[in-house]
């Protein structure tokens, strides 16, 4: 947008949705930011920033920084490409099993990971009729020309993911009540779900708000794990599906938060 574009729009304020866009926009051209700065280009409070830079934070989008904001970064992390070239064939059990559950004309959200993009493959298979709604390119592409509808979101593309996040991510998925989700996870411990890529721990906590029924597809060796942003509670899941059933800690959380466990044979 041109700074006479800017100018003119803040005129009239910017919505909170422009608003954390337009932060986000800026960070990649400049590496930080500081809030006095954009509390004066969009025309409101510091206060008012600062609200938006903590809900971009929580989100897993930017880093606070003294007196501003800075890119989020995060260490190493395997692509999508490479963990799809890992432990195939628990993660195709896990998806065969994830997509029995899906009934015929069911709504369903389907996140982005290498375990759901298997779900999404058996589902094909299947021929499940159903709506699926995603923010994952291979998910979409995956069953976009067989018996689901196929609706994805828009938003910010992470090219080492196939997938979108950010604040229009979210706004798509609040439209939506759904009969369930298929989230994964970078990490799973007593403490729930985790998420090490930027942007996933907000997309998985708003699809699990709008589900009615929350599953979890998680390979064993992410057990006892814990990625950089945490998703939710155990008790905000309804079953988890994986290849291994957990033992001692993990399993007496799972119990004690009546969560089932679904091993895929």
């Amino acid at each position: 947008m041109a700074k006479s574009q800017i100018k003119e729009k803040a005129k009239g304020r910017f919505k909170k949705g422009e608003r954390r866009r337009q932060i986000l926009l800026e960070l990649k051209l400049r590496p930080h930011v500081r809030i006095s700065d954009l509390a004066a280009r969009f025309h409101v409070s510091t206060e008012t920033v600062r609200r938006d830079v903590d809900a971009l934070s929580d989100e897993g989008l930017i880093a606070r920084a003294h007196g501003g904001v800075s890119a989020a970064t995060q260490g190493h992390y395997p692509s999508l490409d490479e963990r799809e070239s890992a432990r195939i064939e628990e993660r195709e059990r896990i998806g065969r099993r994830a997509a029995e559950l899906v009934g015929e004309g069911e709504t369903v959200m389907i996140d982005s990971g290498s375990t759901t993009i298997q779900m999404a493959r058996a589902l094909a298979y299947l021929g499940t009729p159903c709506t699926v709604i995603t923010n994952s390119i291979p998910v979409a592409m995956t069953l976009g020309h067989g018996t689901a509808e196929v609706l994805i979101c828009p938003g910010e593309y992470l090219a080492t993911e196939s997938a979108v996040v950010g604040t229009e991510t979210l706004e798509f998925l609040a439209r939506f009540n759904v009969d369930r989700c298929m989230i994964g996870s970078s990490g799973f411990s007593e403490e729930g779900p985790s998420e090490s890529v930027r942007g996933f721990a907000a997309v998985k906590r708003m699809m699990l708000n709008r589900a009615a029924h929350r599953h979890l597809l998680i390979d064993s060796q992410k057990f006892g794990r814990k990625g950089l942003a945490h998703v939710s509670d155990l008790a905000d899941l309804n079953s988890i599906v994986v290849d291994k059933r957990p033992q001692g800690v993990l399993m007496s959380a799972l119990e004690a938060a009546s969560v089932e466990t679904v091993v895929a044979g």
